[in-house]
């Protein structure tokens, strides 16, 4: 064969490799258009049966010189290239993404305006036990300049026969206390016909993890002119906990502070796996600002400092920790609670941190 001629055979291979890039360029964009129709549908993008019937019919045409086998492998490529596509295109829709708002979304708490840059604080009793348990801690909250203070009214349990908190008469003494101390209340609500009565005790409602994907809740909570913690679920992906958000945003209300609280893994050194990691990507991935909750992720309360230092060091809007007057007779979470010479130490220490890293 002539160089001639072998320069006309790869100008031929040329043109073909043109022909397939617009061929597939032009089956991207009808794949694009089949994902807003199947998202409009509430669809799953992914067909399995579908797939099969197209590699189906495309190795029914196969002529060679490919065998089957290599075929189907190019055009499965192509179908995962596809999918790929329309999940991009689903992601850019979510309002909570940050290709939808690039700039951050500052959430204003009573002049704590979380997501400006600088780390922020909540800190609270697991569950409020009493007017007298909650004023000791508001007073400690309060004498080290904060604003927000915690604590649950309404505890979903792991066991129906553990401690399921005050109801309304804690968001009672969690509002007389805060009033008294000039604090902002955040309080987990987890029924969504509590929301209405709830909204005139607290400032934050919080949806904690195993409510993350209680989507009237959500829903619900999206529909006040109320802020919304909301906490990843035990085992929720991040992709989950974003589409949790989104529930809430789709109300029409952007307040929201996603709190990664640790998920559960094999590991049981810790009560739950902190996933540091997951501060960074919620951060390049929405608009939101993130906490780190220390006490559930750990468990431990020998890890919520070093636990709060990497939060903070990675990227974290704020921890969220629990304080408790005297944690060996807490109703709940006893073990992991400080008590006010541990919080006294860990927020000093906390703040040496965040000094050496300014």
């Amino acid at each position: 064969m002539s160089n001639q001629e072998l320069d006309q055979l790869r100008k031929q291979v040329d043109e073909m490799n043109l022909k397939l890039l617009e061929l597939i360029n032009e089956r991207a964009t009808i794949v694009q258009e089949i994902g807003k129709a199947k998202e409009k549908q509430g669809m799953n993008r992914y067909d399995p049966v579908r797939e099969r019937g197209m590699l189906d019919l495309i190795t029914d045409h196969n002529d060679g010189p490919f065998e089957n086998s290599t075929i189907e492998h190019i055009f499965k490529e192509i179908f995962k290239a596809g999918l790929e596509l329309q999940q991009d295109d689903h992601r850019k829709a979510l309002l909570v993404s940050r290709k939808k708002k690039p700039e951050d979304t500052i959430v204003d708490i009573k002049g704590d305006k979380i997501g400006d840059g600088q780390p922020h604080f909540i800190f609270g009793p697991c569950a409020v036990e009493s007017y007298e348990q909650v004023k000791i801690v508001a007073e400690a909250v309060k004498s080290k300049g904060l604003k927000l203070l915690r604590g649950g009214a309404f505890k979903p349990r792991t066991s129906p026969y553990d401690f399921q908190g005050l109801g309304l008469d804690g968001l009672k003494i969690l509002k007389q206390v805060a009033d008294e101390y000039d604090l902002a209340v955040v309080s987990e609500i987890v029924n969504p016909a509590d929301i209405e009565k709830a909204i005139d005790y607290i400032d934050v409602i919080q949806i904690g993890a195993r409510n993350m994907q209680n989507f009237e809740l959500l829903k619900t909570a999206g529909a006040v002119n109320k802020p919304v913690l909301l906490k990843r679920g035990l085992a929720a992906t991040i992709s989950e906990f974003i589409n949790a958000a989104e529930y809430i945003i789709s109300q029409g209300n952007e307040n929201i502070i996603l709190c990664e609280r640790g998920i559960r893994t094999y590991e049981r050194a810790t009560r739950n796996t902190l996933d540091i990691s997951a501060v960074p990507i919620l951060k390049q991935e929405t608009h939101l600002p993130v906490f780190v909750d220390v006490t559930h992720s750990t468990g431990r309360r020998d890890l919520l400092l070093p636990t709060a230092k990497a939060a903070i060091a990675i990227g974290a809007d704020g921890v969220m920790a629990e304080v408790h007057p005297d944690p060996a007779v807490a109703l709940s979470d006893s073990a992991q609670q400080m008590n006010l010479d541990q919080f006294d130490q860990f927020y000093s220490e906390l703040q040496k941190g965040i000094s050496i890293r300014s």
